[in-house]
């Protein structure tokens, strides 16, 4: 019986003599014992040593299918220290590098090979010692990887086996493409590439001529009924903008047992909002956005991922590929930046093998035809009601009128959130022309509307 053939019909112990039983033991160990579907189309054609193209919808079990034949590959080819590194990773953000990380850790439990984190943020010398000492496989995000590519005449890549682009539309969509250019001048043609994404479009496909050999294998797991998990019920709510601070509290204070994400658009509102919502909502709030440090990041990860009820405030730094146990809620506050940025988001909950979800998307009554774009995607949302108080308005009102702090924080958050609504890519839908200003003023606490000079429209007289 082939690999493939047993992946499809078995579980993992079946593949005993077809990989080391220690990795085995190891998915045994971290309750893995039947492989996803995407799995079981990639690990045969990895173990191959072939270059792979995979595309699966976020919580398909993705990071398993790279690392189960990386590993496996390493093994066989007796790895260790002196051999400098066998294996590059490479992640789109600190948090999605950094469970990789430790999804990999666990895996290596029982096998003796060495492994670095290499990501921004944090200072160099811990990374330095280590690339110093040998490393076999390094997971990190693409600028400190070329880092040290450039910079480090220890970082020996020279026996190179395989190198993994993770959530590489992501990658592309966060401006790497010139970082995975230069990081591939670095490295030895004479190796196994695979990239794996939520998405296949054309400027993954760009990507793949660039770093893959010829003839790569195409793997896409497609779901022809819908394009979210079965597991997740999803619906909208239409508020008017001046009614979003209220009706959030409510959300938050019913579900206050249970554990919620909720995104914004921007790094200014999140922390306007972790502030605000600290000072009147009972409960653990957390918030992680791309300008916090490194070490306020992982924390404020960890801690969301190890609690069983708590709120996480974020932007969409959060939004991919992490695998945070039990989310009960994914509350989209601000509008994604487009269909597929909406499905990652919900994809935050739902997750694994007969797990359930909720999402709600808040809307103005001029944005309900987002759905339209949504179903032409298969994903298909229920129009939920929802009552709420407006005590909490009057509460944000006060702060804002007697807090200087918190005012600051309010009209940058107010700024950045007209900011990324005026270059929404679906301006037809969500279009700042139909957008009260005054109104959208009061959601951030505002009697008065805060002056806005780049909505204003400054027309040069000819001389």
């Amino acid at each position: 019986m082939s690999v493939e053939e047993i992946l499809r019909h078995s579980n993992y112990s079946m593949l005993e003599g077809k990989i080391d039983n220690r990795i085995i033991s190891c998915l045994q160990g971290m309750g893995f014992e039947k492989p996803t579907e995407i799995q079981a189309k990639v690990i045969p054609h990895m173990l191959l040593g072939v270059d792979v193209i995979a595309g699966a919808k976020t919580g398909s079990g993705k990071t398993l299918a790279f690392l189960i034949p990386l590993v496996d590959n390493l093994i066989r080819n007796n790895f260790s220290k002196v051999h400098g590194t066998g294996s590059i990773i490479i992640s789109p953000t600190r948090e999605l590098a950094l469970q990789t990380y430790n999804i990999l850790k666990q895996l290596l439990i029982n096998i003796k090979m060495s492994h670095a984190l290499i990501v921004g943020g944090v200072k160099k010398s811990k990374e330095l010692l280590s690339l110093k000492k040998g490393v076999n496989i390094i997971v990190g995000t693409p600028g400190r990887i070329l880092d040290h590519l450039e910079n480090t005449k220890e970082f020996n890549c020279q026996n190179l086996k395989c190198l993994i682009l993770d959530e590489a539309d992501k990658l592309l969509e966060a401006g790497f493409e010139k970082h995975i250019t230069g990081i591939i001048k670095h490295l030895p043609k004479n190796r196994q590439t695979g990239l794996f994404s939520a998405t296949i479009d054309e400027r993954v496909k760009n990507l793949a001529r660039v770093t893959l050999r010829e003839k790569p294998t195409s793997v896409i797991v497609k779901d022809e009924i819908q394009s979210t998990v079965a597991g997740l019920k999803q619906g909208y709510f239409i508020c008017p903008v001046e009614k979003r601070i209220p009706w959030l509290f409510k959300m938050l204070k019913r579900a206050r047992k249970l554990k919620v994400l909720v995104f914004f658009s921007s790094c200014k509102s999140v922390d306007f909002h972790y502030e605000f919502f600290k000072k009147c909502c009972k409960g653990d709030i957390l918030h992680i956005h791309g300008k916090l440090s490194q070490s306020r990041r992982k924390e404020a990860y960890e801690n969301f991922v190890e609690t069983k009820s708590g709120i996480l405030f974020c932007t969409d730094v959060a939004a991919r590929g992490l695998d945070i146990p039990a989310v009960d809620w994914v509350v989209q506050f601000d509008p994604p930046s487009d269909v597929k940025e909406y499905i990652h988001r919900v994809g935050r909950t739902a997750r694994g093998i007969n797990n359930h979800g909720n999402a709600v998307i808040l809307l103005r009554p001029e944005e309900e035809c987002f759905t339209n774009f949504l179903e032409k995607e298969k994903v298909y949302l229920d129009k939920y009601t929802f009552d709420f108080s407006e005590e909490v308005q009057n509460m944000l009102e006060d702060i804002i009128q007697s807090n200087g702090v918190m005012k600051v924080l309010a009209r940058k958050a107010y700024l950045s959130f007209l900011r990324c609504y005026k270059k929404h890519p679906l301006s037809k839908v969500f279009n700042i022309k139909s957008l009260d200003l005054k109104l959208a003023a009061k959601a951030f606490g505002f009697l008065e509307q805060p002056h806005v000079d780049f909505l204003q429209n400054k027309s040069k007289k000819k001389l």
